[in-house]
């Protein structure tokens, strides 16, 4: 299946996909670039991963990443479940679409319900995950929601890769768990990818694109009277 999906995404890259919201440059600007996902899919084969969460379907680069790296593991049962409640309503279906011709839809679940309410109901399941990919919603009150649920769900010792950590609601609510839990970042793990200042602004510092953070293991449980500020 691999020489498959590697075909669906060059050609994704090339050619851009059948369909793009009226936003200019959507696609460019949505979709995670092609140095990145090749990053995330080493990554992700590096940790020799089974089962994978991604919240955040939109055109479906980095889901074929994530799809081309199970394949390439061979786990006996690969798992991909990618949670986006608008990809209908909002992108015409089309990252599905591109999963379903490389595939990818024998092993992946579309949940069309927000990650506020599938997390939990993943993580009250009993639900176990390798890693995590999270391009939602860029609000940091639902980045940190998500993280929250994550950090149940996702086994000890696992990964969870932020995209767009160059935005500050992203980079406030990992913090947290950098800070207080123990969440540790994996310096060199997109070196050569893309790259973008810190809130946009042309004279911040310049830090990659995506994040990738291992879980600490065992689990770091901290006394409230040990929090430290942000």
């Amino acid at each position: 299946m691999t020489p498959r999906v590697r075909e669906v995404r060059d050609r994704l890259a090339r050619e851009g996909p059948a369909w793009t919201r009226n936003h200019e440059r959507d696609f460019e600007t949505v979709s995670l670039p092609t140095a990145d996902c090749d990053l995330l899919r080493d990554l992700l084969v590096h940790e020799n991963v089974g089962t994978v969460i991604e919240v955040g379907l939109a055109y479906g680069s980095s889901a074929l990443a994530i799809g081309e790296a199970l394949v390439t593991v061979g786990s006996p049962r690969p798992r991909h479940l990618v949670i986006d409640p608008f990809q209908q309503e909002e992108y015409a279906g089309v990252g599905w679409d591109l999963l379903r011709s490389a595939g990818l839809h024998s092993i992946a679940t579309l949940v069309t319900e927000p990650s506020s309410i599938a997390l939990p109901r993943f993580a009250g399941e009993g639900m176990t995950a390798d890693a995590a990919f999270v391009d939602g919603s860029h609000r940091f009150h639902e980045v940190f929601l998500d993280l929250y649920y994550l950090r149940k769900i996702v086994r000890p010792g696992g990964l969870v890769v932020l995209d767009d950590d160059w935005a500050p609601s992203v980079r406030t609510a990992a913090r947290y768990y950098e800070r207080n839990l123990g969440w540790t970042v994996l310096p060199d793990a997109f070196t050569g990818g893309t790259v973008a200042t810190v809130g946009g602004d042309p004279a911040a510092e310049a830090v990659p694109r995506c994040r990738a953070l291992r879980l600490p293991d065992p689990c770091v449980e901290p006394p409230f009277e040990a929090f430290r500020p942000l």
